[in-house]
C-alpha cells in the first residue's frame, strides 16, 4: 500500500484514529463533499477548512452516491481516483467514503470538533451541524472562490472551451 492509500480508512479505521488524535488534544476538522474534478476552488476551501484545526478529515461521496446527487453522468472521476487524489494533498490526514444522501451517520460515528462546509451553506441547513453542537462542537462556513465549480467545467468543456 502506498502512502495515499493508506490516508483512505474504512469506518471503524477512522473511529480509532480520530480518537487517538482527541485524546492527543488534536481539534478534528471534517468536511465532505463529492470533489468530482478538482479545481482550484476545492483546494482553496480544503487549504482553510485544514487550518481551523490539526487534522482534517474528508468525507468523499461513493460513485452512487454522486449520480444521485449530480445525475447520471457524473462523477467524471471515479471514486478510487477521486479518493487517492483527496489522499494526496498535504493537508488532508484522512478520507473516508460514504454513501449515505448525507454525511450525518458518518458525523455521528466519528465525532469531529469543528464541521466546515462552504458559504453556499447556511448552519441550520448543513448535516450533523445538531450533533457536532450538541456535542460541544464547533460548525463553521469557509468563503468559497467565486468562479470555480465542476459544474461549469464540465459546461466549459462540452461547449468547446479552450
Amino acid at each position: 500500500m502506498n502512502h495515499t492509500e493508506s490516508k483512505i480508512l474504512r469506518l471503524e479505521e477512522a473511529i480509532t484514529t480520530i480518537g487517538d488524535w482527541q485524546r492527543a488534544g488534536q481539534k478534528v476538522v471534517f468536511t465532505n463533499g463529492c470533489f468530482d474534478i478538482v479545481h482550484l476552488g476545492h483546494i482553496d476551501y480544503l487549504e482553510k477548512a485544514r487550518a481551523l484545526g490539526d487534522r482534517l478529515i474528508l468525507g468523499l461521496n461513493t460513485d452512487a452516491s454522486v449520480s444521485r446527487l449530480k445525475g447520471p453522468l457524473r462523477p467524471v472521476v471515479n471514486e478510487y481516483a477521486r479518493a487517492r487524489l483527496m489522499a494526496a494533498l498535504s493537508f488532508v490526514d484522512a478520507v473516508i467514503l460514504f454513501d449515505d444522501p448525507t454525511p450525518s451517520q458518518l458525523i455521528e460515528a466519528i465525532k469531529p470538533d469543528i464541521l466546515v462546509k462552504g458559504d453556499d451553506y447556511t448552519v441550520e441547513n448543513i448535516a450533523g451541524a445538531d450533533f457536532v453542537l450538541n456535542n460541544g462542537g464547533e460548525v463553521k462556513t469557509i468563503a468559497l472562490v467565486q468562479g470555480y465549480s465542476t459544474s461549469s467545467l464540465i459546461e466549459k468543456i462540452k461547449q468547446g472551451y479552450n
